[in-house]
């Protein structure tokens, strides 16, 4: 279409590469350590796995992989949509499941992840250079929320 981009316009206005600058602190690759609370959505447990998170696409897009120990792998990609002043979030597993969110930094270096069709939550929080603690929630019954799953990621 001699040289026009359909897109273009987009990508000037919802596609800024600064905009995924909030991300640097999960950029890189890290050891996982998952902790799973016995709830009505899963029976304890533990697991272990690796994931890397790196900007794509000439920087405006932030995608993370990762697999663990017994197999399972996923991929999940953050675009910036500038017009609603916030993140959103798709993420895709080798079992077939996937899910969308929508997340905004609430703090520097913590991004908060209402995950679609679930009242599911999750933060990821800045604990220093090399360590981020991801927990998932719940709401409960009698207010606050229950933990759902922890992930300790320490950088390589």
């Amino acid at each position: 279409m001699n040289g026009i981009s359909l897109t273009e316009p987009f990508i000037k206005s919802n596609m800024d590469p600064d905009n995924m600058n909030k991300f640097e602190f999960l950029l890189g690759d890290w050891n996982l350590d998952y902790h799973i609370p016995k709830s009505h959505l899963s029976e304890a447990a533990t697991e272990t796995g690796t994931g890397t998170f790196k900007k794509i696409l000439d920087g405006r897009y932030v995608q993370f992989d990762y697999s663990t120990q017994s197999g399972s792998k996923a991929k999940g990609i953050f675009a910036r949509d500038d017009k609603m002043q916030l993140y959103r979030y798709w993420w895709f597993e080798n079992s077939g499941s996937f899910l969308s969110a929508t997340c905004s930094f609430i703090d520097e270096g913590v991004l908060a992840m209402n995950w679609h069709d679930s009242l599911l939550y999750q933060t990821f929080t800045k604990q220093g250079p090399d360590k981020v603690i991801l927990n998932m929630q719940y709401p409960a019954a009698k207010g606050g929320h229950n933990s759902v799953m922890e992930v300790v990621f320490t950088r390589k």
